[in-house]
């Protein structure tokens, strides 16, 4: 089995897990997800801990994947996911009105970006976009939706970058 799904998935105070067959529902303080587990994989809630088994030597690797969206689902609902993301270069700004997020990236026209339910997008500073929510994987597509309006080049590292994202800076031609 893999070392990831040998690990159990423990469940913090004040999260509710609701097993029904293949069905599992998870209830927190900031919301409430629900998923199904994968036919090969079987798990087992006891007390404050959700483990994974396998019922196929074939599903090993779907162990480790089910423990982690497990675990994600876990984490979602107690604490939340944030993303970070920066705009680097001159006149770049980003406004947050409502469920929009007005963008000015250097085009001749401003980008709205319309904000998915279940996503909250705060704009802490002019150059600063803060994604938070429940949804790991929603959370990840939104701010690479974002990101892709204007990717970060690699000469004057000017675009849209993650916080934690260290861009590889080129040499200009010489003459």
């Amino acid at each position: 089995m893999s070392r990831i799904a040998k690990e159990p998935v423990v469940i913090p105070s004040g999260v509710d897990v609701k097993l029904n067959g293949q069905h599992l529902a998870v209830k927190g303080s900031l919301g409430e997800m629900s998923m199904d587990i994968h036919d090969d994989v079987c798990i087992e809630h006891k007390d404050n801990e959700i483990n994974v088994q396998i019922e196929k030597t074939k599903s090993i690797a779907m162990a480790g994947t089910m423990r982690s969206l497990i675990n994600n689902l876990v984490i979602g609902v107690s604490k939340g996911f944030e993303k970070k993301l920066e705009l680097v270069g001159v006149g770049y700004r980003a406004q947050a009105k409502g469920k929009i997020l007005n963008l000015s990236l250097g085009f001749s026209h401003p980008v709205d970006y319309a904000i998915p339910d279940g996503v909250k997008i705060e704009t802490p500073s002019q150059t600063e976009v803060v994604i938070t929510g429940t949804d790991k994987q929603k959370i990840g597509q939104v701010a690479a939706d974002i990101r892709a309006f204007r990717p970060p080049e690699p000469y004057k590292g000017k675009g849209v970058k993650y916080s934690d994202e260290r861009i590889v800076r080129k040499e200009a031609k010489k003459k």
